[in-house]
């Protein structure tokens, strides 16, 4: 007889999640609604040395649409400035050039003002880009300028293939398409960032952010051993599985929200660093460590893989999981290292894309977009697929914010190359570059 799934326990729990969701959805909406809306800004500059000296005593307005000043505000010791505005809407941003440290300037004529949208419940950023003479943080040429993308596009791409490796490795044991993989990174910055924060623990942000990988490693186990594994012993199809995993994304990202806020916050350690020169290039010492990092990790990562009983193991489940279990191969126990292992280095990738960006409650969405893309590119379910389609994401995001910020574009844009990388190797290579073609039938 044909085993038929239970629908009424998924069904029961489908419905449980959408109520959840809904309460949990109305309760951050009515928590942002508290929060005053704002505008905030962190102002720095290199000066002649390349040391990132914080512009103090600055002064910013903000005017709303009528021109008419709404709000102002002055740097303190650390650069920072933080302005309330009257409610959500349009306003332009622009500072007081004459209370500028002399010597700065605003990078270009268009680097004084920002016109920005405020939405209910929410502090925008507004960016200023800071110089000293003659344009120091410039770069000086356009062949440095790319040099300096190049290497933060490599800088890039290695936190994406850190988040996206355990993506791509769950996909390959399991078939899971699982749209919440962005919000185990968040966990793992999110984590960190509390256990960083003074009125916390206080820790200091290598043990944890150490605690954060061990965090978010149980965190990924828990979600195999909890959810996923009941889910496929009830024979729910992998459709209905894609379809939880995006509820599963809201619901724990409203919950971030809700908990940890709006606002983009920093580690409190490796925040202002001075600047290497290395070349055409300037870098500061937590991106090289970043680097180093996730170097390590993806070469561990990749030779246990090879080489170990438990990485064969993987490998065998991906390619046959019913060969792989009738040799012998406990594959629910090799999911569930997947699962952890997978956790471990998204909860990583959180901690050092924090460390280099920030940490905030939707930076796991930000990068879900780059993973998809980076996994299909190099292979989806392949070990070692992702590592390649993420440095070529990375360089391909970077690098094209010269075509953008040059034609006067939104930054933003630069995403787009990711989204028409995943259109068209969908379309001309689905099985990916390092990925082989699969017969059916």
């Amino acid at each position: 007889m044909a085993r038929t799934a239970p629908t009424v326990g998924i069904r029961g729990l489908a419905v449980a999640l959408l109520a959840v969701l809904g309460a949990l959805v109305l309760a951050s909406s009515a928590a942002l609604a508290q929060e005053a809306e704002g505008v905030r800004s962190t102002l720095a500059y290199n000066d002649e040395s390349g040391t990132r000296v914080p512009a103090v005593g600055v002064e910013v307005e903000v005017l709303d649409d009528t021109g008419a000043v709404v709000g102002t505000g002055t740097s303190d010791d650390a650069g920072a400035i933080d302005i309330d505005v009257p409610g959500p809407g349009i306003y332009l941003v622009q500072l007081v050039t004459e209370t500028l440290p002399d010597g700065v300037t605003p990078k270009d004529a268009e680097s004084s003002a920002r016109t920005i949208e405020v939405r209910a419940g929410e502090r925008r950023a507004a960016l200023f880009p800071l110089v000293q003479g003659e344009g120091v943080s410039s770069g000086g040429s356009a062949g440095a300028e790319f040099a300096q993308l190049l290497f933060d596009g490599v800088k890039f791409g290695m936190i994406i293939a850190m988040c996206s490796i355990g993506l791509s490795l769950i996909y390959g044991t399991t078939g899971l398409t699982n749209f919440a993989h962005g919000e185990l990174v968040a966990f793992g910055a999110l984590f960190a960032l509390m256990l960083n924060d003074p009125d916390v623990l206080g820790l200091h942000i290598v043990p944890a952010g150490m605690l954060a990988v061990v965090a978010t490693a149980l965190a990924g186990g828990a979600n195999e051993r909890f959810l996923w594994r009941p889910l496929r012993r009830r024979g729910t199809g992998l459709i209905a599985m894609l379809v939880i995993s995006i509820g599963l994304s809201i619901l724990v990202r409203y919950l971030f929200v809700y908990q940890a806020g709006g606002r983009r916050e920093r580690y409190s350690q490796y925040a202002l660093q001075k600047g290497i020169d290395l070349g055409p290039i300037t870098v500061v010492p937590r991106e090289l460590w970043v680097i180093g990092l996730a170097l390590v990790a993806l070469v561990a990562v990749a030779t246990a893989i090879k080489s170990t009983r438990i990485g064969k193991a993987m490998r065998a489940v991906s390619d046959n999981r019913d060969l792989a279990e009738s040799s012998g191969i406990d594959v629910e126990r090799v999911i569930l290292t997947v699962w952890i292992v997978g956790g471990s280095l998204a909860g990583l990738g959180g901690v050092l894309f924090g460390l280099d960006q920030g940490v905030s409650w939707d930076m796991g969405s930000e990068l879900l977009l780059l993973m998809f893309a980076a996994v299909t590119l190099g292979g989806l379910g392949t070990a070692y697929g992702p590592l390649l389609g993420s440095l070529i994401i990375g360089l391909l995001v970077n690098v094209s914010t010269l075509h953008i910020s040059g034609n006067g574009l939104p930054t933003e844009l630069k995403n787009v190359g990711a989204l028409l990388v995943l259109i068209l190797i969908l379309l001309l290579r689905p099985q990916g570059l390092l990925g082989q073609r699969e017969r059916i039938g």
